[in-house]
């Protein structure tokens, strides 16, 4: 047990167990939902945004802290910069090497270009690694693309790009295929056939994993290939992209890269630039825990804004209900959503279920934050929460369910002697998708020339929610895309002669007559946990000030 307050707290829910068990909390209406997002949700809280004054999208509000990143100052000087001494020349810059940026690597190589992917830290660190759940797609008999299309469109209040949704959605059965033959192990009966589950807000069983280690299943094969095709893809680790170049077109030609160990620059230069730079959770917007890796702080946003690409829902963010809450060691962790798609219930300190567990994520992380400020939530000296009951799952499917579908999430308490299995658990929303990012069409083009967005840097597939396993769906199959446009972009395209810095420059103009202040600079590049020592800031090249 606990083995200290939270055993008497832990004792109402096993107490209630049996009951709970048999009760099924009817789904909230429309209107039900709507008033619960309006008062609870996060990106509901109107003083936590503020307007943009300099930009595309400009007068239009973003989270305070995005907003200093996506007006901050440059981190070089354009000046200093010399652009005609190529470090890296290829017909494909891929920024980023999570999920998005090695699909995208491995369709332009497939398509015959020279391709240089350069990553912050190293190939696979990214939020595609710590994904858990599943990957959603529609091929089963019972299921159709047709569903999975309403299921996602509405599940993002109907504010996604219909073509974007309709891409995601059709081309989810032969990502599958392709990920399948890779030799990601997904789960499957004893026939071959694919074992699926529901997912929050789905209406078909069609979310696919490979137990609960879904997205390191999916990166370690996706980082495998990358490395099987060294012939044609180039690496570069512990690089970050601090700034995009153009050419005398304005458009896309290369990048200016930083070593974060010693604060090198070199410059990049390629026909086509793909950005696939992940999330923003390291930004620890408002405050909240986060479930992603060390490096997600929206670099990619800042890069395409500064070079003039537009943003889509930039103000909104996915607070995942279930992070772990207690203990300390843990806190933000995500606990993922198939513990609920196997039976798990939200519990308030009273031991009541008062919400289905499969509402959609926006709507259960509201659930959980009112039951907190309205004293129903579990004190605790960590983080105010809700309980999770893990046990109803192996009381629904039988002894060694957990260890045989969830085996990451037994690991992960366990070692603070917690076991789900006869135990609940504490979960608190956790800071886990930017549902917002740079707007791209279907063929994941933005609004400026030769540069394409893919995966969480981009904004419009999931409208203003994502459903759990349309994330992992995202990176692959518009990494994928934005490979394949690549492929056949870079034939046409000459390398660059005139590269300039013109658009950082005409940043910092703007910057100027807005009279923005402050010290900040972006991109951010890598969070800092310390306590405003700027000397230790100094140390590591790349680190905010």
């Amino acid at each position: 047990m606990y083995g200290n307050y939270l055993d008497d707290a832990a004792k109402i829910v096993a107490e209630k167990r049996e009951e709970n068990l048999k009760f099924e909390h009817a789904r909230l209406t429309a209107e039900q939902k709507d008033d619960l997002l309006l008062k609870f949700h996060p990106d509901r809280i109107k003083e936590q945004f503020t307007e943009l004054k300099i930009g595309p999208n400009k007068g239009q509000k973003a989270p305070i802290e995005l907003a200093e990143m996506l007006q901050a100052k440059p981190r070089l000087e354009p000046e200093k910069i010399d652009l005609n001494h190529i470090d890296y020349e290829s017909d494909v810059l891929v920024i980023g090497g999570g999920g998005a940026g090695t699909s995208a690597a491995i369709m332009a190589s497939e398509a015959g270009a020279k391709v240089l992917l350069v990553t912050k830290l190293r190939v696979g660190d990214a939020n595609t690694m710590m994904a858990e759940g599943g990957i959603q797609a529609a091929d089963k008999p019972n299921d159709s693309p047709a569903q999975h299309y309403l299921d996602c469109y509405g599940g993002g209040h109907f504010d996604g790009k219909p073509e974007l949704v309709y891409t995601l959605v059709n081309k989810a059965p032969g990502v599958i295929k392709w990920l399948n033959d890779l030799g990601v192990e997904f789960d499957k009966m004893s026939d071959g056939t694919m074992v699926t589950t529901h997912g929050g807000g789905t209406s078909r069983k069609r979310m696919h994993a490979c137990k609960d280690y879904s997205g390191a299943e999916i990166m370690r094969t996706l980082r495998d290939e990358t490395f099987n095709r060294a012939d044609s893809i180039t690496v570069v680790d512990f690089t970050a992209a601090i700034e995009l170049i153009k050419n005398d077109k304005g458009e896309a030609c290369g990048a200016v890269l930083m070593n974060i160990e010693t604060g090198e620059i070199r410059i990049a230069k390629a026909k086509v630039v793909i950005i696939a730079t992940g999330g923003a959770g390291r930004m620890h917007y408002q405050g909240f825990p986060t479930s992603n890796h060390y490096g997600a702080t929206a670099d990619g946003l800042v890069l395409a804004y500064r070079a003039g690409a537009k943003l889509l829902y930039q103000d909104s963010l996915q607070y995942h209900p279930t992070g772990a809450a207690y203990p300390t060691q843990i806190l933000g962790k995500l606990v993922t959503e198939k513990v609920r798609s196997l039976g798990a219930k939200l519990i308030n300190k009273d031991g009541e279920v008062y919400i289905h567990p499969l509402e959609t994520r926006d709507v259960n992380a509201s659930g959980i934050i009112r039951e907190v400020k309205e004293g129903r939530g579990v004190k605790n000296d960590v983080q105010d929460a809700v309980w999770l009951d893990t046990p109803m799952i192996e009381m629904i499917h039988g002894e060694g369910t957990i260890l045989k579908s969830i085996p990451a999430m037994y690991n992960m308490f366990i070692k603070y002697g917690i076991d789900i299995r006869k135990e609940p658990i504490l979960v608190y929303p956790t800071l886990h998708y930017q549902n917002g990012g740079v707007e791209i069409d279907k063929t994941c083009h933005t609004n400026v020339p030769n540069l394409l967005v893919a995966g969480e840097a981009s904004g419009g597939v999931h409208g203003t929610n994502r459903l759990m396993g349309n994330s992992l769906l995202d990176v692959v199959v518009f990494g994928r895309e934005a490979g394949i446009e690549a492929g056949k972009m870079f034939k046409d395209i000459k390398l660059s002669e005139k590269m300039n810095l013109d658009h950082v420059k005409a940043f910092e103009k703007e910057r100027a007559a807005a009279k923005i202040s402050g010290d900040a600079v972006s991109p951010k590049v890598l969070p800092t946990y310390h306590h405003g020592n700027k000397e230790f800031d100094k140390e590591i090249p790349g680190a905010t000030l």
